[in-house]
């Protein structure tokens, strides 16, 4: 049973193209379908999370990570008695704007865009399922309802100034309320970001040996885990151990969430979602111990993992390919494919036209931008 502040579908603000509704899916079970049947959900497969995609199978990728923050998500929404479809659909999406090669590929593409508006991965998402999808007959992007959009826009809350440009064109079509906080879905999609990067990114460090098993064991949270796992399991081998210990924490994080979040719900006494919009704060989040607990483990990472030579040394290998293909491409626009040449022949400035080749490139995976980096540019210069 859905809360009073929960987003119901059969209060949607809609379409911004009328659709007729499904005989059998909700409004935000469609809108999760869509975005899973979309071709950028399917690139996010070759997209790197921490390590670029061809550097091991085991690793996390864009998808996983999507899909992992989409099931800790529905939890979290079902415990609170909010919508998991729209939790989960918001999940899914909320990385589909990102470049090839992290967040490395996305600094590296915001800096070639600062003379042309910058570049932000929730503002591409949005024009990703508004403008570039194109499969449909009657609309371009995906005809998302409104809340999908909202959440999207500003599932990190408010958006602040300045507005990124592809937030701004979709704002003249239909308005999405940046300035407010998002529903309770959107808040948790975000925390369930938080959670499942926070938890697989350890995991995956000590798979590449970034740091060892003792580095972290007196890492907040994990210390306690680590205990409780050698206490029931004291001759179990090293790869299990990790796990049981990783999940621990994973069920530490979301149990907090959940009971923080219900504290907040219970004190405000909220009764419709837009009093979450109106709030002027977050409802859902965790307890201020584990925020700061948490903000240890990110520091940890970032000296240890975001940071470590092999990692940024891959990243400045990878922030030269995009340079490079950003100046090529802006060169000689003829060289994107021929379903782009249409919106390339009506530009009418460098402007536009940078954003063409900004969206080009931000749509590749990892693999094809390195594919067409040797085909165009190292093949060419031998």
């Amino acid at each position: 049973m859905l809360a009073a502040y929960a987003s119901n579908p059969e209060h949607s603000k809609g379409r911004r193209i009328a659709e007729d509704e499904s005989d059998y899916r909700s409004a935000f079970q469609r809108d999760r379908d869509r975005i899973i049947h979309s071709s950028a959900f399917r690139r996010l497969k070759h997209k790197t999370q921490v390590f670029v995609e061809h550097e091991g199978d085991l690793y996390r990728t864009r998808l996983t990570h999507s899909i992992e923050a989409a099931q800790v998500g529905r939890t979290i929404a079902g415990a609170l008695g909010l919508n998991t479809d729209l939790t989960e659909a918001v999940a899914l999406a909320h990385d589909l704007g990102h470049t090839p090669f992290g967040h490395g590929g996305e600094d590296t593409l915001n800096i070639l865009m600062e003379p042309f508006g910058g570049f932000d991965h929730n503002a591409q998402a949005v024009k990703i399922v508004t403008r570039l999808e194109k499969c449909y007959a009657r609309f371009d992007g995906l005809n998302l309802t409104w809340e999908t959009l909202e959440a999207l826009a500003k599932h990190n809350g408010p958006v602040k100034d300045p507005v990124p440009y592809a937030l701004q064109e979709y704002e003249g079509l239909e308005d999405l309320d940046i300035r407010t906080y998002p529903s309770a879905e959107a808040q948790v999609a975000s925390v369930a970001d938080d959670i499942a990067y926070n938890c697989h990114d350890l995991q995956d460090g000590l798979r590449a040996r970034l740091f060892s098993d003792e580095d972290i064991k007196n890492l907040p949270i994990i210390d306690q885990a680590i205990f409780d796992v050698d206490a029931r399991y004291p001759d179990i081998e090293r790869s299990r151990r990790r796990h049981e210990v990783l999940r621990r924490v994973f069920g530490v994080f979301v149990s907090d969430v959940i009971a923080s979040s219900r504290e907040t719900f219970e004190e405000i006494r909220v009764r419709a979602v837009e009093d979450v919009r109106d709030l002027g704060h977050p409802v859902v989040a965790f307890s201020k111990e584990m925020q700061n607990q948490m903000k240890n483990i990110q520091e940890f990472l970032f000296l240890h993992m975001y940071r470590a030579p092999s990692v940024m040394k891959k990243r400045e290998e990878t922030s030269g390919v995009m340079e490079d293909l950003f100046a090529l491409y802006l060169s000689d626009a003829h060289l994107l494919p021929e379903r782009w040449q249409k919106d390339i022949s009506a530009v009418k400035s460098q402007i536009e036209l940078a954003r063409i080749v900004s969206d080009y490139i931000a749509g590749m995976t990892d693999r094809f931008a390195l594919q067409e980096h040797r085909r165009l540019i190292v093949g060419y210069s031998r």
